[in-house]
């Protein structure tokens, strides 16, 4: 029997979803706004990579190739032959991965802050940065408040750090930095049937580095069905911040048929 990845499930709705965090999260994240989903509509499938959370223990190549593998595999475990995806940050770049391997069973994709195929394009400085955060937790929380606006308190940010220490291993989180960071398989999509696919991209309207900018010389270039939306009140973090909006906003999108 093939091993599958650590997930939760919400709901038991004929609609099916399979969400996957950003790289500073896990599967956790996206119990803010659990209780405001439509369980009678949807059901979804909350994701860990190999590494994180409840896959927390278990090794692997740490690439979004092989974490798109991990996600079809859950799927034909739960059966679903169709299903949509949802992507928080890095999760963006890596659920178009998924979508790339297999565009025929992606319905409607829905992308939160989320990283562009072209990955984030850093230098060397800016990649530095970003690898020191990995065994400083400090780092970790000015990213964090750096990338919502420097706006919130304090301690939700180094709650926020903390917990991605807690349920990351080192060498996963390690590992997906260069796949989100410096990775770029833009040119897969140019033609392809997975630019067909319709996709909602929610950016924050604090969030300095996912900005409308990005996406409509990226995702909105790319994809022929894609519409873009501003979160007021929110940065990189919806989930965290706005949860309620985004739920309602997610779900009315999720319900569309065409």
């Amino acid at each position: 029997m093939t091993a599958l990845n650590g997930y939760v499930t919400v709901g038991h709705g004929p609609r099916k979803v399979i969400a996957l965090s950003g790289w500073f999260g896990s599967s956790a994240d996206w119990q803010t706004i659990a209780p405001m989903l439509d369980v009678d509509a949807f059901t979804y499938a909350f994701f860990d990579y190999r590494g994180y959370g409840a896959s927390l223990e278990r090794d692997g190549a740490f690439t979004f190739a092989e974490a798109a593998s991990d996600v079809l595999a859950l799927a034909d475990h739960l059966d679903w032959p169709r299903f949509s995806l949802v992507g928080h940050s890095m999760g963006g770049m890596a659920m178009q991965r998924v979508l790339l391997a297999a565009p025929e069973r992606i319905e409607r994709m829905a992308g939160i802050s989320a990283v562009p195929a072209c990955g984030s394009r850093m230098d060397e400085a800016r990649l530095a940065g970003f690898s020191a955060t990995i065994n400083d937790v400090s780092k970790r929380a000015a990213i964090i408040a750096f990338s919502t606006g420097n706006r919130l308190t304090p301690r939700w940010s180094t709650h926020l750090a903390n917990e991605s220490m807690r349920l990351s291993r080192r060498e996963a989180f390690a590992g997906y930095l260069p796949e989100w960071a410096t990775r770029d398989f833009s040119a897969e999509l140019a033609g392809s049937a997975a630019a067909q696919v319709p996709v909602k991209l929610f950016i924050g309207e604090h969030d300095p580095t996912l900005t409308a900018d990005l996406m409509n010389r990226t995702w909105l270039t790319w994809y022929e069905h894609a519409t873009l939306e501003t979160l007021a009140n929110a940065g990189h973090y919806a989930m965290y911040e706005i949860p309620v909006a985004l739920a309602t906003k997610l779900e009315d999108w999720l319900k569309q048929t065409t």
